[in-house]
């Protein structure tokens, strides 16, 4: 097993992640002068893909399905050939090509997959790119079990899913792939004549930010090194990881806890790693290590439980890059050099698209999206702010309060029909609001939607929330001020007044209240109900919320913690598209979405007086 350089690492001991110093976070690999290549391997890899079929979002030039898959073809052909190979690199030579997850996200180009009889286009990509295995992503469960399993019913049989530490017994489709021999713990790749086993992972707390439901996630370090043990045992020497954990320093973490892995391939943090002479996309930068500060070169170089060093890799995301790690081997199956040919090479405008992939998956997505963005469903009279910070994530605005109201009114309307009580407030996560920009004053596109609500989250109504947990819930909102985070709220049918000096309410990750929080000073409901007071929760009768499922299942550690909610037959994006067509009859007024906000959230002892009426809006 690989034993090359020395590094830091950290410890990982259970489903908690933990942040390692990370001191040669930038470190380049050193080379072993006396190390004798007996075997080459080519690691191309890709992660989060995240259903930008068509092209890289902002930049046309950049990224696509069809592109990526081109160059990925290229750069396999001309590795296996040993095309612009190193003196460190050996004859004896071999590619795998992986990817780290999320291969699809909802939004308007994975809508294309649900129109009546289309195919899952992300699949049909995924196919041509012909991987050798691809890690579980979180993103994947976004739909549900069920949508997962026709994902992967679609990949060809040669595309194992592998994931060691997670349970899809309780998933009876996805338990049936897994007799099948397409979702496993590892797969070995015979790559002329060498044994590769490619061991998988997934995120831990996948239940707080997708939705799973009965998929389980065992902490990640304990079934990998089980997995890597066993295939050490059948005789396979060179082993890789393909995971999926959020954050590099995760990564770091895992690894600082496993030993006989010789190479980490990671996904779900987007961070883009090059050296100083490698090309980017533009507007990418190089990726600051979240420890140290440094830039994260390729690869980054890092500590095992046994002292030796470990290399891990990423590729951004949105098909932009193809990763490129050369790896040398003695003829024990120890790791002795990267190349430093290595690095990410840019999918661009110069590498022509795959025909098979541009006709049977950008021309019918192209399509779609135009649709889409030909569909006009409203005007608006204001601007509506969906930037993030300050924006969505710091602050009231007025798009937040759209989606809010959105979630509300269809809480409200669906109530009778899934037999649950009429929400009086409606919250969104800021982090549910996806468009990053503000949308100018004019047409409002069935395609803006879409970006705005991106995710597959449903509405869901919390009954009978108890009034001291309403205020929990309005604490975890403001909780991360002044710092920007996707927890922070917008909402509907209640104002309420913080002062950003009281205490921040802390919670763990189940939503338990670890440090209660003096934030929230005032809170009264749109019909005129006083809930919080001076600091204090004022007793009264429970109150109903309409939410998304995502934050009602506690993502985002929000403190519902395990209770019952409901989804009303809707998506979040489908909510927001009805008020638009519906209630608003297409015009949002400056009077109903004021820019800057109508006081629903406001810093001080006061919270603003509502207007008649508790309607959505009002």
């Amino acid at each position: 097993m690989s034993r090359f350089v020395r590094a830091s690492g950290a410890l990982l001991l259970s489903g908690a992640l933990v942040v390692p110093s990370a001191q040669a976070a930038s470190a380049e690999p050193e080379q072993d002068p006396a190390g004798e290549a007996d075997f080459t391997l080519t690691l191309l890899h890709g992660n989060d893909p995240e259903s930008q079929l068509l092209h890289a979002s902002g930049e046309e030039d950049f990224g696509g399905a069809a592109r990526y898959t081109t160059l990925l073809d290229e750069l396999r052909t001309a590795e296996a050939a040993g095309d612009g190979a190193g003196e460190d690199e050996s004859d004896h030579r071999g590619v795998v090509a992986v990817n780290a997850g999320d291969m699809y996200l909802p939004g308007p180009e994975f809508a294309a997959s649900q129109e009546e009889g289309a195919p899952f286009y992300d699949a049909i990509a995924a196919g041509y790119a012909e991987y050798d295995a691809v890690s579980m992503g979180n993103h994947e469960f976004d739909f549900g079990p069920d949508v997962y399993a026709e994902f992967i019913g679609e990949l060809p049989e040669g595309t194992p899913v592998v994931a060691a530490n997670v349970d899809v017994s309780g998933e009876p489709e996805l338990a049936a792939l897994e007799e099948e021999g397409r979702i496993a713990p590892s797969t070995v790749l015979d790559v002329e004549g060498e044994q590769i086993g490619v061991v998988g992972a997934l995120y831990p707390d996948l239940e707080a930010i997708s939705s799973p439901r009965d998929v389980v996630v065992d902490e990640v370090a304990g079934p990998v090194q089980d997995e890597v043990d066993r295939l050490a045992g059948d005789g396979v020497d060179k082993i890789i990881t393909v995971s999926h954990l959020q954050d590099i320093t995760n990564e770091e973490a895992v690894a600082a806890e496993l030993s006989g892995v010789d190479a980490m391939v990671a996904g779900g943090g987007h961070e883009v790693m090059a050296g100083e002479d490698d090309a980017l996309v533009p507007g990418d930068e190089v990726t600051e290590h979240p420890g140290s500060g440094d830039p994260l070169s390729y690869p980054l170089i890092t500590e095992d439980a046994d002292g030796a060093d470990v290399p891990i890799v990423t590729a951004g995301a949105d098909y932009k890059y193809v990763g490129r790690l050369v790896a040398n081997f003695d003829a024990d199956g120890n790791l002795v050099s990267i190349s430093d040919r290595s690095g990410p090479v840019v999918v661009d405008d110069s590498v022509e698209p795959d025909p098979r992939v541009q006709e049977e998956v950008t021309e019918p997505v192209a399509d779609h999206v135009a649709e889409l963005a030909e569909t006009e469903v409203a005007q608006s009279e204001v601007d509506l702010d969906g930037r993030q910070d300050p924006g969505v994530r710091t602050q009231e605005t007025n798009l937040g309060n759209l989606l809010a109201d959105s979630l509300l009114e269809t809480g409200q309307e669906n109530a009778e029909e899934y037999q649950v009580p009429e929400p009086q407030i409606g919250i969104q996560n800021g982090g549910g609001i996806r468009n990053s920009s503000v949308l100018p004053a004019g047409p409002v596109t069935a395609l803006d939607t879409y970006s705005v609500a991106a995710f597959a989250n449903q509405v869901a109504v919390v009954p009978e929330v108890p009034r001291d947990q309403i205020k929990e819930l309005l604490e975890h909102g403001v909780s991360a001020l002044p710092n920007a985070d996707g927890a922070f709220m917008q909402v509907g049918g209640v104002n309420f007044a913080y002062d950003p000096e009281g205490t921040a309410q802390e919670v763990d990750e189940d939503g338990e209240v670890l440090t209660e929080g003096t934030r929230v000073r005032s809170a009264v409901l749109h019909d005129g109900t006083v809930i919080v007071e001076e600091g204090e929760v004022v007793d009264g009768d429970p109150v109903s919320v309409a939410t998304n499922d995502f934050s009602a299942a506690g993502g985002d550690s929000y403190p519902f913690r395990g209770a019952d909610f409901t989804v009303v037959g809707s998506t979040y994006q489908a909510a927001l598209e009805d008020r638009l067509t519906g209630t608003l009859e297409g015009v949002v007024s400056e009077a109903d979405y004021p820019e800057g906000g109508s006081g629903r959230i406001v810093e001080g002892e006061e919270a603003t007086e509502p207007e008649d009426g508790g309607e959505p809006g009002a």
